[in-house]
């Protein structure tokens, strides 16, 4: 019977490391790669993790504490006439539901040339999982660039490099970081500039979060 219980326990021991794997492999895969509103009284300010910022990562110095609205509503972060007062004419928006969270993505007239962005709630070490991963030679592309809106920022690819296409994280938390991904083809009038675009769009959200 101990015998039994000892292998009880070694089993429970491993099924809770492969849960652990599993959900660092699905974070990693979420860093390469409406409809509830939030309500109205702001959450309680978010405690920062003992253990961040690290890798290198630099710290948000202001952070936007009250995410809940964009986390639960993405395309309320930028409204549709500011995307296009930046990129052009938007046919449609739609939400899309991502492993690291929900994302708007803006369809652009100009088809195929869209913007996505979100908050990466499933990523809980924010840009420190990036600089991480980065320092481990898991990225092909990744430069820090001038703050947006005050926030620290990173440009950063795996493999997915392109013309018209550019992946900007800014930190609005040191757990916490809202991606902008540009997809822009030879019509639309960034498709030379797509950091450009995804630093204007990250702006606008910042401007936003910090104002709900």
């Amino acid at each position: 019977m101990e015998e039994l219980g000892d292998r009880s326990r070694r089993t429970g021991s491993m099924a809770r490391s492969t849960v652990l794997l599993s959900l660092v492999a699905i974070t990693a895969a979420m860093l390469s790669g409406c409809d509830e509103k939030g309500k109205n009284t702001p959450p309680p300010p978010a405690k920062p993790s003992s253990h961040l910022p690290s890798n290198s990562a630099p710290a948000v110095p202001n952070p936007i504490n009250d995410t809940t609205r964009v986390e639960t509503d993405p395309c309320s972060a930028v409204p549709t006439a500011t995307i296009e007062e930046i990129g052009g004419k938007v046919e449609r928006l739609r939400t899309v539901e991502l492993a690291g969270g929900l994302n708007c993505s803006w369809l652009f007239l100009e088809a195929p040339s869209t913007v996505s962005a979100g908050l990466l709630v499933g990523n809980k070490d924010g840009l420190s999982a990036l600089y991480a991963q980065n320092s481990t030679g898991g990225l092909t592309t990744f430069r820090p660039v001038e703050p947006v809106g005050g926030h620290p920022a990173v440009i950063y690819a795996n493999g997915s490099e392109g013309r018209g296409t550019c992946t900007l994280a800014v930190g609005i938390r040191d757990d916490l970081v809202y991606t902008v991904i540009p997809h822009l083809s030879s019509g639309n009038p960034l498709v030379s500039d797509p950091c450009g675009m995804a630093t204007r769009v990250a702006a606008a959200a910042i401007k936003n979060l910090k104002g709900s």
